[in-house]
């Protein structure tokens, strides 16, 4: 028999979206939420990521509104002198450990229900002891795991194997006993450049690595997104300057690369991949040392000593490891309302800010009546695969930052989280250069969303 749970919310996911999403709403609503994972803890995939991996983008964008992960700190040292810190996995399972307890938990709005499968409707049930549960009928659900990324860890490899082939998930390297004579590495993303970096940087000869890439990516400068608002708005009018005049999405990258926008390892490759992570520019100095790059499609099967690929194949070392960096990490189901009839379907509301996107719904959700009008306010932003995909997201995206910042209430709450990349804090609303690149987005904006919408396909 199900124990029946009172509470005003069932939130089905204890990842980035969802606890964005319910640190909000409790700031801002005097509500009851029961929040369910069928992880062990808080944190999401980050529970299950690799143990070299970082935040691809500054800290201060990630988490929850209501507390800054991190200390707000710019580098001093390192390759990255001059730009914010990046958390950590541990650091930022760690952060999520503490909001839950000290924020959540201590306010007696949240109850967590981890190592629980979410079943269906408000029911789910213990992983560990078999226990069922039921929340109360009031209950509103809030999916917190639509876009929930696909990662090598939890994804078995993508190809076949016979033979003694050493198939190692990226997690793995950090296990390895022995050093092989050649590692191949299979993907195109920000795994398989973050694996490439961690071998380089324990002295992996260059040539030793062989890099799978069924395409080649196209990532974002991370000197040009950072918790200024000088820099980030003034990168977002280059944008729109350069779509404006742009004869396809190829020139329209091309035109990025050359403003120092957009990056890509190999410049006699014209990428077709637009999932754009940030890369740093010392990180694309030490993957462009990587010389033997196998462009043949994806891999079909591995035995020992030869790839099969789609188009091809390619002879490897025998002893070689093969380092699974291949599954799809973004996933794109189809965009939906957000509050839907039975559901609050957690999605980006402005392009490339997961977190942000979660906290101003919980917002929107704690401050406004009606769904008609939460939607209005809040019109999901898809993410990217292609470049054309690209210009899309930047168009719908744009739309929505649009709609929220018009309302007075939203935007003073969208200055006051760090999670806001277009924040302008008090200290900077009179800054000479802020005007400057505000000036020079407003004079470029019409143009250039036009343009992206054409290029994108939308008209």
């Amino acid at each position: 028999m199900a124990t029946v749970l009172e509470a005003d919310y069932l939130v089905v996911g204890a990842g980035a979206a969802g606890m964005a999403f319910t640190d909000a709403l409790i700031e801002n609503a005097d509500v009851s939420v029961v929040m369910v994972d069928r992880r062990h803890s808080v944190g999401g995939h980050w529970l299950d990521a690799y143990p070299f991996v970082r935040l691809h983008q500054a800290s201060a964008f990630y988490g929850v509104a209501s507390t800054l992960l991190g200390q707000g700190r710019i580098q001093e040292d390192g390759p990255e002198v001059g730009l914010h810190e990046r958390a950590t996995a541990p650091e930022i399972c760690g952060y999520y450990g503490r909001v839950l307890r000290e924020r959540m938990i201590r306010s007696g709005k949240v109850t967590f229900h981890p190592s629980c499968e979410y079943l269906g409707g408000r029911e789910f049930v213990s992983r560990v002891s078999g226990q069922r549960y039921e929340v109360a009928e009031r209950a509103r659900v809030v999916d917190a795991r639509y876009l929930s990324p696909e990662i090598p860890a939890t994804t078995p490899a993508p190809f076949g194997t016979a033979g003694e082939v050493h198939v190692v998930a990226v997690n793995d390297l950090v296990a390895l006993d022995h050093a092989p004579s050649q590692y191949v590495v299979v993907g195109s993303g920000k795994t398989a450049t973050d694996a490439c970096i961690w071998l380089l940087d324990r002295g992996v000869d260059p040539d030793a690595i062989c890099w799978v890439r069924a395409r080649d990516p196209w990532m974002l400068n991370r000197a040009v997104v950072q918790p200024n608002p000088a820099i980030f708005i003034g990168m977002a009018a280059e944008i729109l300057e350069i779509a404006a005049g742009a004869a396809s999405p190829d020139d329209m990258f091309l035109g990025m690369e050359e403003a120092g926008v957009m990056l890509r390892i190999d410049r006699s490759v014209t990428p077709t991949m637009a999932k754009t992570p940030t890369l740093a520019v010392w990180e694309l100095e030490q993957l462009r040392t990587i010389e033997h790059v196998v462009r043949l499609g994806h891999v079909d099967h591995v035995v020992p000593g030869r790839l099969v690929l789609g188009q091809g194949e390619v002879s490897v070392a025998k002893d070689a490891v093969v380092v699974h960096c291949a599954a799809s990490g973004l996933r794109y189901p189809p965009l939906v309302p957000i509050w839907g009839e039975r559901t609050i379907t957690l999605q980006p509301v402005r392009s490339g800010f997961p977190c942000f996107g979660a906290a101003i719904v919980g917002h929107v959700e704690a401050t406004r009546d009606g769904d008609d009008e939460k939607n209005r306010l809040c019109p999901p932003s898809p993410l990217s695969n292609t470049t054309a995909d690209w210009a899309r997201m930047q168009v719908l995206g744009s739309r929505a930052s649009m709609s929220f910042a018009a309302d007075a209430e939203l935007k003073a709450w969208a200055d006051t989280t760090s999670l806001n990349p277009a924040r302008v804090p008090p200290d900077m609303a009179d800054s000479a250069e802020l005007g400057a690149a505000l000036q020079r987005f407003r004079t470029h904006v019409g143009p250039g969303l036009a343009r992206m919408e054409e290029l994108s396909g939308m008209s």
